[in-house]
């Protein structure tokens, strides 16, 4: 079952309980990490309500999973928040919000965030976002925010404080969406992004001094097509030479 432990799979339920597939998946070692949601793509609810229903999941969750089970969301803020005000959870900022706040106002949001999923119990949060903002016409970075900007250095900057924080309080993060979707004219949740003639080197810049400050907990990869680092066009998630670095392994 030692395979298994690499899958992260999502469900529909506010609830589990030992007849639950996923319940029997977690107890024999099936799946090693959960994704929550707030809504389905449909609009009706997956996972999250209320913190005290999602404290009692998440609880549920590691009884059959046990307490090394990592439970992850895309709690990025702004736009991209499963943790909504609406269900009873503290307002966040998006990161283009964070960059252009006061230095104290972005500290105490992302404190009062990480604290927010410690209470819930989640352990993962699929953030932050280290993309460049580099086309105000992006679809999917741009226009929501989710960029700190379009300088690497103040990308570096406040990605490594927000991992920072999310750290002292138990959390993991995430480094998204390598080599870099910033650069993009279409949205890859929707269809086939090609960014070959779009892309920047120094997209990758972030995303080289945070893994060297040993800040990746992990790191997503984008689900567009870079020929410039791969030239056989494979989606960067299918591409060894753009995931390793090199053609073969």
């Amino acid at each position: 079952m030692k395979w298994g432990r690499l899958f992260m799979v999502g469900f529909r339920g506010e609830r589990l309980d030992a007849d639950h597939w996923l319940a029997r998946a977690l107890a024999e070692g099936r799946a090693g990490a959960v994704i929550l949601f707030a809504r389905n793509v449909d609009g009706t609810v997956q996972n999250i309500v209320s913190p005290d229903q999602l404290a009692e999941l998440t609880g549920t969750l590691r009884r059959f999973g046990g307490k090394d089970l990592l439970v992850a969301v895309d709690q990025e803020g702004g736009a991209v928040n499963r943790l909504r005000p609406e269900d009873g959870f503290p307002p966040t900022l998006s990161a283009r919000e964070l960059a252009t706040c006061a230095p104290a106002a972005a500290e105490a949001a992302l404190e009062t965030q990480a604290a927010a999923l410690r209470r819930a119990g989640i352990n993962w949060n699929l953030a932050p976002v280290v993309d460049l903002d580099l086309a105000p016409d992006n679809p999917v970075i741009g226009r929501w925010g989710r960029s700190f900007g379009d300088d690497p250095d103040q990308v570096v900057r406040l990605a490594r404080r927000c991992i920072e924080i999310h750290h002292q309080y138990g959390i993991g993060c995430c480094l998204k969406h390598f080599p870099g979707h910033g650069s993009s004219r279409s949205d890859s949740h929707l269809g086939f992004v090609d960014v070959s003639g779009l892309w920047q080197e120094r997209e990758l810049e972030p995303f080289a001094r945070l893994i060297d400050e040993g800040l990746a907990d992990a790191v997503m990869t984008a689900h567009l097509v870079n020929r410039r680092l791969d030239p056989k066009g494979l989606p960067a998630t299918l591409s060894r030479p753009v995931i390793t670095g090199r053609d073969r392994v």
